[in-house]
């Protein structure tokens, strides 16, 4: 089977990620997928797998949990240690016609338990270790069976006790029946639970099929996101059924990454805005880590011009670029647009993109007071296309709130060019009066000031735009360079240094903006 072939399968009939392996290794067996960890669920399968092997080994978990007793139409949570075995389980739990839930090790004890109530006595697929974190969550109350990935627990299944179960036969779910479920990144609250299909997981497949159909060689493509993000269902699916070897990586550690990139030499790196802003500094590395990528891509958040511009002036690749998506999980990819070495300096951060080729999802704005959206009167931003996500799960009624006909209020507001480019400036919720775009302030201030490392601007008591600022090694900043960097932004309040480790983060490292403004409200004194 060739790659366009299993491709035009999935735009006729849906993504079933229980049936991506199969047919990936259908594609290219030989493919090679690379972990920088073992796996928690299959130690002894080590580091390094062929497609074909991992096509297998899925197909043995999905009769592990036959075994264990999950059946098709029923729900299974998977919330478990960091692993890439999380995306192998769900494939398995996909295999066998289940609906995969899927939580992020990230999540605290009482946000999971309260997510597993809202599913209703699903299956629990866990580690022990996690179990120890969830012990004040009623968990026998809450679920119909809890199963463990490895150990033993009492009144827990162990997948290891049931190694060499009987292969079944896979079951198909209806092509816009509900098939996975992620989270949104809780940023304003309890996570809301987003039901994507086969279809809208299909679809989702097109604006970087043709992306990535520029890629003649068939080199490494390293992944650095959640494994339970909506994200990751289309990069594995991409990758492997264009026959790229892939390396998946869950450790974040500059050092580390360093390390996997100079011995495996990546062509395309996806991974979060803050890890790529993490590793900044791995530009400046004689090594030359970041040498052989020709492409960077992040879909997650918006990335400051200044991390742009380091990454892509550390390659060494003639025409080296960075693509942006701009999406979320409700709509997927919306718009995107590429930046190269030469200009990403100088770029408007706030102009995310344009929108993707024909049959991919539509962009408008519109506006929020009667008047037309504009750069001076940004509006909502609105997407459609038959991509986006069936429901959130349990809340039809907040669904509905953001839906009107065909079209997906994302939440950002903005406005659109006369050349058709879609400017983002904030999330509706972190808009603060006098401030154009604290994005912006972001991007310019940042692209200024080297030594930080993270800046957010967000809403203080008396809602005036408080700058909160991170250094690199924390280091005491700068008074005279920061009123330098500032002098156009006279808005703002005095800034206010805290440790990078102590910034509020979702899942995908998001910071939490109201979480770190109410801390201003809550403890005053920071500010003094």
């Amino acid at each position: 089977m060739k790659g366009s072939t299993a491709y035009k399968s999935i735009q006729k009939r849906g993504l079933h990620i229980g049936l991506l392996p199969e047919m990936a290794a259908a594609v290219n067996g030989a493919t090679s997928i690379t972990l920088d960890h073992d796996l928690d669920v299959l130690p002894e399968a080590g580091r390094r797998l062929t497609v074909s092997q991992y096509a297998g080994h899925v197909n043995d978990l999905a009769g592990r949990l036959w075994a264990a007793g999950v059946r098709p139409d029923e729900h299974v949570v998977i919330h478990k240690t960091h692993n890439a075995d999380i995306w192998m389980l769900a494939a398995a739990a996909s295999r066998i016609g289940a609906i995969v839930v899927m939580l992020s090790p990230a999540l605290d004890a009482a946000t999971v338990g309260a997510l597993i109530e809202r599913v209703g006595r699903p299956n629990l697929l866990t580690d022990v270790h996690k179990l120890d974190v969830l012990a004040e969550v009623p968990l026998a109350d809450l679920t119909t069976r809890v199963i463990t990935v490895n150990g033993d627990r009492p009144g827990a299944v162990s997948l290891t006790g049931l190694a060499g179960a009987p292969r079944v036969r896979p079951v198909v779910r209806p092509i816009d029946a509900a098939a996975v479920i992620t989270h949104t990144s809780g940023t304003t609250g309890i996570p809301k639970l987003v039901v994507h299909t086969p279809r809208t997981q299909g679809l989702r497949l097109l604006p970087q099929w043709r992306l990535l159909a520029l890629m003649r060689k068939k080199e490494t493509v390293a992944i650095h996101i959640p494994f339970v993000h909506s994200r990751m269902v289309a990069a594995m699916s991409l990758a492997l059924l264009k026959e790229f070897p892939v390396l998946l990586l869950k450790e974040s550690d500059p050092s580390d990454v360093a390390e996997q990139f100079i011995e495996h030499r990546p062509v395309l790196v996806e991974a979060l805005p803050n890890s790529l802003m993490e590793w900044e500094h791995l530009a400046q590395d004689p090594r030359m880590p970041f040498g052989s990528v020709k492409v960077f891509s992040s879909t997650f958040d918006a990335i400051h011009p200044r991390t742009m511009s380091r990454l892509l002036n550390s390659s060494h690749r003639r025409g080296a670029l960075f693509f942006q998506i701009y999406g979320q999980s409700e709509v997927g990819p919306a718009v995107g647009r590429a930046y190269f070495r030469d200009s990403a300096h100088k770029a408007n951060g706030r102009c995310v993109g344009w929108a993707m080729p024909k049959g991919a999802a539509k962009v408008r704005v519109v506006s929020r007071d009667g008047n037309p959206p504009s750069e001076q009167n940004p509006g909502f931003i609105e997407v459609a296309w038959n991509g986006l996500a069936k429901t959130y799960f349990a809340e039809q009624e907040r669904y509905d709130s953001q839906r009107k006909g065909d079209w997906w209020r994302t939440g950002d507001v903005g406005y659109r060019t006369r050349f058709g480019c879609l400017h983002m400036l904030d999330r509706e919720v972190d808009m603060i009066s006098g401030v154009r775009s604290s994005l912006e302030v972001e991007d310019v201030v940042l692209g200024q000031l080297s030594e930080l490392s993270e800046l957010v601007v967000v809403q203080g008591p008396n809602s005036e735009p408080v700058p909160v600022i991170c250094t690199v090694d924390d280091k005491p900043l700068d008074r005279d360079r920061w009123r330098a960097a500032v002098a156009d932004f006279p808005q703002l309040a005095d800034p206010v240094q805290i440790p990078q480790a102590e910034l509020p983060r979702t899942a995908t490292l998001k910071v939490q903006r109201l979480a770190l403004a109410r801390r201003f409200v809550e403890q005053p004194e920071e500010r003094a």
